[in-house]
């Protein structure tokens, strides 16, 4: 068996021990899924490329709907990123003739909500790396946890968090089940984004300390989704998503 599908087999099997990331509660909450892919034509170059437009936006749907949070992307296609050059081509090696192909594939998924918003652990881990990644359009402060369940180990990254989620921090640090460790960053310290969550499950990070890659270039597809399993087998949300949005 591979790795993705062992690690598939064990976090479904282990599902109902999970503690929430993030404070939803289906009998009162609602979800709201969030397109960040070229179909969406509200995704206008006014509203992607000015970050006060763009969270104006993203609010004004989750008032819209009543909704608590927005979610979605696991293995979007997303036209969003044209907004920052860290996703372009310019640095892409390229054969003669080729055209230089940018990153648009997200590998994790995003909970777009209130700033500060706390973010708990869903199962007992150990810090592995934190960084603060402030490039315009980068993920801000990370904080990467390392866990292990029935003898597998896997990590799960958790993007755009606060400053202040990364203060005092130590590699090695026990983080347990239902621990608050982080909060939702404001755009200033998130990377200039709406206020959001990006979660992602890694099982070989590859040699990262504090960043991996959470979207990468389509050609890359079956790599790296079978580095990074669904986070809804963690999160547990997409079930309480509308039919229609």
């Amino acid at each position: 068996m591979t790795k993705f599908k062992e690690l598939s087999s064990i976090l479904k099997e282990n599902q109902y021990t999970f503690y929430p990331v993030v404070p939803f509660d289906a009998t009162r909450d609602k979800l709201l899924k969030l397109d960040f892919t070229e179909s969406n034509a509200e995704l206008t170059s006014e509203v992607l490329n000015d970050t006060q437009n763009f969270t104006s936006h993203i609010n004004s749907r989750l008032q819209r709907f009543n909704a608590k949070f927005g979610i979605g992307g696991y293995a979007e296609y997303r036209s969003v990123y044209s907004r920052s050059k860290l996703f372009d081509a310019r640095n892409s090696p390229q054969g003669l003739g080729e055209t230089p192909e940018p990153r648009r594939l997200h590998l994790g998924t995003d909970i777009w909500g209130r700033p500060h918003t706390p973010v708990r652990a869903p199962l007992d881990g150990i810090v592995h790396s934190f960084a603060s990644n402030n490039t315009y359009g980068d993920y801000g402060a990370v904080i990467i946890l390392s866990h292990q369940l029935e003898g597998m180990t896997f990590f799960t990254l958790y993007g755009h968090l606060s400053l202040n989620s990364i203060k005092n921090l130590q590699e090695g640090d026990t983080v347990r089940k239902g621990d608050i460790f982080g909060e939702f960053g404001i755009p200033i310290e998130n990377g200039h984004w709406p206020p959001h969550l990006h979660f992602q499950i890694v099982i070989d990070l590859e040699g990262w300390k504090g960043d991996y890659p959470g979207v990468v270039k389509f050609s890359e597809k079956d790599a790296y989704l079978a580095n990074c399993p669904d986070p809804d087998l963690i999160l547990q949300l997409n079930q309480y998503l509308p039919e229609e949005s």
